[in-house]
């Protein structure tokens, strides 16, 4: 995973809209600094090493093989997506150490790949999703079964970071919350709900700037927000801090779910983005500003060719 980041940033469906863009579109009018990316790249690379590191660990081949070894193939090869160092950057960015918030994310990347999973099932009543790339490695049966089962995993994951010599046990519990939350009727899946509308429309004329924004709000954004608020909950961040992460999250998802449904659509929402790119910047203000420079990276690198 440690290349996660990066897998996120250089998506094909980004780098074609990119390409296909004029260089003078008004997304473009906001260029990131290039100066010490390579630096901002590390640390990325460091904390998704790290998660990956922990996931392999957390979920080892024991039996049942049935439902260990595909589960662990599922979860580590499943679409990435950057909530999960969120949810670490905002633990450090509030003074926490990174082992702090590694459960949570770990939670968080299981969540994701349950999702995607769950996507990529060819289910009889609806079309083969447009950004489906791979056949189901062990059936649609077992996969549907392994995805829900990495749920309840998730949040044993966490559980069982509750050490009473840390004192944590009311920010574990809040983190859990917060997860299921996200993951629930009106986050996560209210937005797959919406985005598999378009689906079933085969591309009819439903899409418009606001079911965009609604999809991405509830499904990219909820989750981002639930990291950035998790990752400042457990690492001592203050309620103002806690909700300013949340903010960030929120803006940061949006923007990364547009961006990763914006060649299937028949705009390019400019403003909308360079809009969210500007409200996520200044939850930051306040933050130390040598770490803010690594974690607004977020909403920044993906106009740069790291």
């Amino acid at each position: 995973m440690a290349g996660a980041l990066s897998s996120t940033i250089h998506g094909n469906l980004i780098a074609r809209a990119v390409s296909s863009s004029n260089p003078k579109h008004p997304l473009f009018s906001h260029r990131p600094m290039v100066v010490a990316m390579s630096t901002d790249q590390s640390y990325w690379s460091s904390v998704n090493a790290d998660l990956d590191t922990h996931l392999k660990q957390a979920i080892p081949i024991r039996q049942p093989l049935a439902v260990f070894e595909p589960m662990r193939h599922l979860i580590l090869s499943a679409p990435q997506t950057s909530a999960p160092a969120l949810c670490i950057a905002a633990c450090e960015l509030v003074g926490g150490h990174r082992n702090q918030a590694m459960a949570a994310a770990s939670a968080l990347r299981l969540m994701h790949a349950s999702t995607s999973t769950h996507e990529n099932l060819p289910l009889t009543d609806r079309p083969r999703p447009r950004r489906r790339t791979r056949p189901t490695l062990y059936g649609p049966n077992i996969e549907l079964l392994i995805a829900d089962g990495m749920i309840p995993f998730g949040f044993e994951l966490l559980a069982r970071d509750d050490d009473p010599a840390e004192n944590n046990s009311n920010r574990v519990l809040r983190a859990i919350i917060e997860i299921s939350r996200a993951m629930g009727s009106q986050g996560v899946i209210e937005g797959q709900y919406n985005e598999s509308q378009y689906e079933e429309s085969e591309g009819e004329e439903i899409f418009h700037v606001g079911w965009l924004q609604n999809v991405c709000r509830k499904k990219e954004g909820t989750l981002h927000a639930c990291a950035g608020a998790c990752g400042a909950i457990l690492g001592g961040g203050s309620e103002d801090e806690i909700e300013k992460l949340r903010r960030y999250g929120l803006y940061v998802g949006m923007v990364q779910g547009i961006l990763s449904k914006v060649d299937e659509r028949k705009e390019w929402p400019a403003k909308e983005v360079n809009k969210l790119r500007d409200l996520a910047l200044k939850e930051l203000k306040d933050f130390n500003q040598a770490k803010v420079k690594t974690i607004s990276i977020l909403v920044e690198t993906r106009f740069c060719n790291l």
